[in-house]
């Protein structure tokens, strides 16, 4: 009888242990939660059984994973990809910029943005990061277990809850069913960091700031044996900022937006693990490695306890077959309606046209990858949310943008400050007005004085089969070379020139190969030229004045796939282009050589002109490292440009060779040809995050260089003659305000030898009428 007692009683504990079920608690905390994925690897390496999974904010994003069935490593490499740290960057890849949609460079660094038909309701930028290459790849990670799970987070591989914040109700929220790419994204959407989304019809941010660490649901919704939870978040009971805690203060953005991690919520039954994290950012998400190795030698140091409180666990073998069981039953997601939401009919009409010229129903994800790219590239939208909507009725799945228009109106405010006289303010104004077809009107405003200009555009985009463009451009620039600087440039022989520029043209694009545009164009061009034929100018003399009126043509085929706006490290351009000219040239002389015994054989003249211009351009960066790049530039012009009536006036209208940053705002005889190749190489050293070394130099050969002959006739040297060389090297910060650049500039000509130049802001005006 005591034997039988004895026997049932262990057999009770030994069913009571065996049956335990074990609940796993992932914190938030920024990049510090990969460390969750330290944790993950060690459990499964010692066998340790997870059966329910509840994670907040980072901790929502590994849990999530590892409930739709990724194994740790899958994880981990997932999250050392570069893939991933273009994810949280807000980067995506140069194969998914749309240059055909992209409107010129300018130099703003600030936009308002305003609703004019409902009154004038300024609105700013509401995120830091942009979230386009994000919400897609989580569609990517997420959307087929969540489709195969029939969005019941109860049928996952793991079950699992997601905690977001209701802000408006004040509200944490376990999100259980439902698109689990939605409620993961909604779990991380930190307050000014990403823009806030729907979950489940409710606009969510972090779940972190009402619940940053939910044991609590985890006890009411799945009722464990054994709760494992894992806390990265540094704003726990026993962690007050002293007076002196300069440290712990400028976690400002963490305190305010997270609630505290109670370490004692567990219980008894149950394992806490707090890795040391202490040297590490919640916002710096480079040392993925170092945070997982944390993560995975906190939970080694607490297996042994864990094992000893289970008595249980699951064999590598079992894992893997329960694994591979769910995955066996993903099968490729398809989606039998594409559709939009949040915009009028006719808004609708324009999106759905531009979705199903790059995608059929039927389609996969990575078919329909290329077009949501193409969508979230016109700049009609604020905001192009893709989303996965289940029919529970007819079993299906369809794939929806959730578009929001841009607001009608913006206003750009940007220029540059630099130590040489080539300041300015810039302000430009926008007006979209989207129908069936995109309508854009704009202007822009450049104001200082070294340069002036103004420009006005309409254009009108028709999303059809083959989509194209129609835009008409009125251009005025006006160029102020008396200006110099004592300090800071070494002008040898002083310019004075004055010039304006202006062009009416019509033009026509379409896209034309990946990432490229094909832009067809016609008008009306004008410049006019003052200036000293020989670098003296003197009180009571007045200046030679050259014009020129007539008709363009062109045809360009252009790329961008830089990844800055100014001082690239990355990516690539090309350009090549026809150009033809005719028209007619005007030259009245001035009084400047009235001391010459030839004076009054220099007469005023008009004459026909009528040339062709082909150029091509090459910038690529073709070696990059995490400290270095290189890159390099090649550009060729061949024109049989006629000579203008005079030397001067024959240069100021000759194609430029520009390859330094400050070299538009230059008159540099040297480099100006009819007919020329230049070659040259950029070396970039990143020297602390975003402050990088550039030291470039450049070899610009003439096929015939200019030559002065007499007065102010035209000559030529021998055939490749001559050469020159211009060199730069110095630093550059780039913020989001634009480049803070320091440099020392040298160029092979008589004009400007060196030059220390610093500027804060993008070195970047409206092209000229003959570019």
């Amino acid at each position: 009888m005591k034997r039988t007692l004895t026997l049932s009683i262990l057999l009770l504990c030994f069913f009571a242990v065996s049956g335990q079920k074990v609940g796993l608690v992932f914190s938030g905390g920024g990049a510090k939660g990969l460390a969750h994925i330290g944790v993950l690897k060690a459990l499964e390496e010692n066998n340790i059984p997870i059966d329910y999974i509840v994670g907040t904010s980072m901790g929502g994003i590994v849990g999530g994973m590892y409930a739709s069935g990724y194994t740790p490593a899958e994880i981990e490499t997932i999250a050392l990809s570069e893939d991933f740290q273009n994810w949280v960057s807000g980067y995506f890849e140069s194969e998914y910029r749309y240059f055909y949609n992209k409107k010129p460079e300018n130099p703003s660094f600030i936009t308002a943005k305003l609703q004019i038909d409902t009154g004038f309701n300024i609105k700013l930028r509401s995120n830091l990061i942009n979230d386009v290459p994000l919400n897609f790849a989580l569609l990517e990670l997420y959307g087929q277990a969540s489709a195969t799970a029939k969005n019941d987070f109860n049928k996952l591989f793991v079950p699992f809850r997601c905690i977001v914040a209701d802000v408006f109700t004040q509200q944490m929220i376990p999100v259980s069913s439902g698109n689990l790419s939605e409620a993961i994204r909604g779990t991380f959407t930190v307050p000014l960091v990403y823009r806030p989304i729907k979950v489940n019809d409710k606009y969510v941010f972090d779940g972190g700031i009402y619940n940053n660490f939910p044991v609590d649901v985890m006890k009411k919704d799945f009722k464990p044996d054994y709760i494992i939870g894992t806390n990265v978040s540094s704003k726990t009971y026993n962690n007050y900022p002293k007076d002196n805690d300069e440290k712990l203060m400028n976690r400002f953005l963490v305190y305010m937006f997270l609630s505290k991690t109670d370490s004692t919520s567990i219980g008894e039954k149950g394992a806490y693990i707090q890795p040391d994290l202490s040297e590490y950012s919640t916002t710096n998400f480079t040392p993925v490695a170092e945070l997982i190795k944390k993560g995975y030698e906190a939970a080694l140091a607490d297996i042994p306890r864990i094992k000893k409180a289970l008595g249980r666990s699951n064999t590598a073998e079992e894992l893997k077959k329960r694994r591979e069981d769910f995955k066996g039953g993903l099968s490729l997601l398809e989606f039998n309606k594409i559709t939009a939401s949040g915009i009028n009919s006719k808004q609708k009409t324009y999106v759905e046209r531009i979705i199903h010229n790059n995608i059929e129903e039927g389609s996969n994800l990575s078919e329909i990858k290329k077009g949501y790219y193409k969508l979230v590239a016109d700049q009609n939208f604020e905001t192009v949310y893709p989303k996965i909507v289940y029919d529970k009725v007819s079993d299906v799945n369809s794939f929806e943008v959730a578009v929001q228009p841009e607001k009608n109106f913006k206003i750009d405010f940007g220029g540059v400050i630099s130590t040489r006289p080539i300041s300015n303010a810039f302000v430009g104004l926008q007006y979209n007005y989207l129908r069936k077809k995109s309508y854009t009107f704009s202007a822009n405003f450049y104001a200082g004085g070294f340069y002036e200009s103004a420009q006005t555009t309409a254009r009108v985009d028709m999303p059809s089969k083959l989509p194209m463009y129609l835009e008409a451009e009125f251009t005025y620039n006006h160029w102020n070379y008396f200006n110099k600087s004592q300090i800071f440039i070494e002008n040898v022989k002083p310019a004075f020139i004055e010039q304006s520029d202006r062009r009416i043209v019509l033009k026509l694009g379409i896209p034309f190969t990946k990432n490229g545009k094909l832009e067809a164009q016609t008008g009306f061009i004008n410049f006019d030229d003052q200036y000293s034929p020989n670098q003296v100018f003197r009180f009571g003399d007045l200046m030679d004045f050259n014009s020129y009126n007539g008709l363009m043509a062109s045809i360009n085929y252009s790329k961008n796939l830089l990844t800055r706006r100014q001082y690239a490290k990355s990516g690539s351009s090309f350009k090549v282009g026809l150009s033809a000219y005719t028209g007619t040239e005007s030259y009245t002389p001035g009084n400047i050589f009235r001391d010459e015994s030839t004076f009054n054989e220099i007469k005023a003249s008009e004459t026909n002109r009528h040339w062709f211009k082909a150029i091509i351009n090459r910038e690529k960066y073709f070696v990059l490292s995490k400290k270095y790049s290189l890159g390099y530039l090649i550009e060729a012009v061949v024109s049989n440009r006629p000579d203008f009536s005079t030397y001067k006036a024959t240069i100021l209208s000759a194609p430029a060779f520009n390859p330094l940053q400050d070299s538009k705002s230059l008159y540099l005889e040297n480099f100006r040809a009819n007919n020329y190749g230049a070659f040259g190489l950029k070396n970039v050293f990143q020297v602390y995050k975003n402050l990088d070394f550039r030291a470039e130099g450049y070899i610009f050969q003439p096929v015939k260089e200019f030559k002065l002959n007499k007065l102010q006739s035209v000559g030529y040297g021998e055939l490749f003659a001559d050469s020159h060389y211009a060199l730069t090297a110095g630093f550059v910060y780039n913020t989001l305000a634009g480049p803070i650049s320091l440099s020392l500039n040298h160029y092979d000509d008589d004009q400007k030898r060196f030059g220390l130049m610093f500027h804060i802001g993008f070195l970047i005006y409206n092209k000229r009428s003959f570019e």
